[in-house]
């Protein structure tokens, strides 16, 4: 059995973002624009940070995202600040980050496992992946998986490519069918009003100059090769690594009615624990060759809500802990899946 380490994030409280999304009262019609009124009562999220959190400065250009939910589709909208704004990748399913980007991650059962990640550039070219596991357990993606029904436009407030135009910013708008969403979710179904599912979002910027006339990343002289790329996020991941859906945001669905408040749920305090002992018992394997069953060699001098109980073999392992209520346990095992009886 081949275990790589897990890099445990530099979180100092368990605390990710969470984003009370409205119901849509009107039909979308896609135009990149977010000054409508479809997105008139659909606050903003935080301003993106960098994605490891207050270890580095603030993002250099402001990203915002709305959300709404209706029956048929979970709506998207970004603003990203920005005043050179250029594309060059035009095939869908291209590796979109190799462009400037915009990005939305979805875990829709907050396992852990088969979620979504979707990519799209200022030229409105996406790239749409179903990930089976986070490759730090194996993976793996699943390119030809598509969002059937998707629809996305950009607007750009400016000129692309051009870097003589008063360029502001560039903005996407983005309906993705439930039907298609479905695959991963709890019992194959969309949200109810009061659900949550775990979602994140990421920028990705390239230093960038002009040269004869056009954009292009600027090349580091000492490697020969651009400058490794910014990545600006919604809820902050203590790593650079987007694929820890532990650490997404909470989307909480609201009703007709709407909804004013959210508080994360205990539960949620003893699976993030769990993870915390997955990464170091991963982290053991990898260095020693065993799973350990030296509980306080794992939970060190933190601080715990939890008791876990340890079963292990040579090539398994499992550590679970009740809820708060009793009523039932939450587990995970040695690839990371999480899950509750």
């Amino acid at each position: 059995m081949n275990l790589s380490g897990v890099p445990e994030p530099h979180i100092k409280k368990y605390s990710p973002e969470h984003y009370l999304c409205r119901r849509a009262t009107k039909p979308l019609v896609l135009d990149g624009r977010l000054d409508k009124s479809f997105w008139a009562d659909a606050p903003w999220t935080a301003d993106f940070v960098d994605i490891e959190g207050d270890l580095r400065p603030k993002p250099s250009k402001q990203t915002r995202v709305k959300m709404l939910w209706d029956d048929e589709y979970f709506y998207f909208g970004a603003e990203l600040v920005e005043d050179q704004i250029w594309a060059t990748l035009t095939e869908r399913d291209s590796v979109i980050f190799y462009d400037n980007d915009f990005e939305i991650f979805i875990d829709p059962d907050g396992d852990s496992h088969h979620y979504y990640e979707f990519e799209i550039n200022a030229l409105n070219t996406v790239w749409d992946l179903l990930l089976v596991k986070p490759y730090r357990d194996g993976g793996p993606a699943v390119n030809a998986w598509d969002i059937a029904g998707l629809k996305t436009a950009v607007h750009i407030d400016g000129e692309l490519g051009n870097p003589l135009a008063a360029n502001r910013s560039w903005s996407v708008e983005v309906a993705m069918p439930w039907k298609s969403l479905l695959e991963c979710a709890s019992e194959g179904r969309r949200p109810t009003a009061g659900q949550f599912w775990r979602v994140n979002f990421s920028r990705v910027e390239w230093q960038a100059e002009v040269r004869d006339g056009r954009y292009e990343k600027v090349i580091n002289p000492a490697t020969g090769k651009s400058f490794p790329e910014d990545n600006w996020v919604w809820s902050p991941m203590g790593i650079v690594n987007m694929h820890y859906p532990e650490l997404w945001g909470y989307v909480v669905f609201a009703g007709e009615e709407g909804a004013d408040s959210f508080a994360l749920p205990q539960d949620e305090t003893i699976k993030w624990q769990l993870r915390k002992l997955y990464y170091r018992q991963r982290n053991h394997f990898a260095e020693s060759g065993v799973f350990s069953e030296d509980l306080s060699l794992l939970m060190g001098e933190d601080t715990w809500m939890i008791q876990p109980q340890i079963e292990r073999t040579s090539r398994f392992f499992q550590m679970s802990a009740p809820s708060v209520d009793g009523g039932s346990t939450y587990y995970i095992r040695e690839d990371g899946k999480l899950w509750k009886e």
